[in-house]
């Protein structure tokens, strides 16, 4: 992706004048919002590739995660999950829970 041209290029263009050209006035006027337009994409372009940096370095410090290990790779099931769960709540609340 290559820019062909910059607003320090546009602003020093130099065009030939003849008899029945262009308005000179109008096509600098013209000429000016695109040098605007110029800057304003440059300094974009310059954050967002900051921004992109940062990024890429924030991303590379992370630590590497691990991959977590599914229940049922564990040989877990719901089933057995749940029977847990009863098992603790019968311990936490005693019969109570249960009369």
């Amino acid at each position: 992706m290559d820019i062909k041209l910059t607003s320090k290029m546009i602003l020093e263009k130099e065009f030939k004048k003849n008899f029945k050209g262009y308005n000179v006035e109008e096509v600098d006027s013209f000429l000016d919002e695109i040098i605007q337009d110029y800057e304003t994409f440059e300094k974009v372009v310059a954050q967002l590739r900051e921004e992109n940096r940062q990024l890429r370095e924030d991303m590379d410090n992370l630590p590497k995660r691990q991959p977590v290990a599914s229940a049922a790779a564990a040989g877990t099931t719901n089933f057995d999950i749940l029977k847990r769960l009863s098992n603790l709540e019968k311990h936490v609340f005693g019969s109570k829970l249960y009369e």
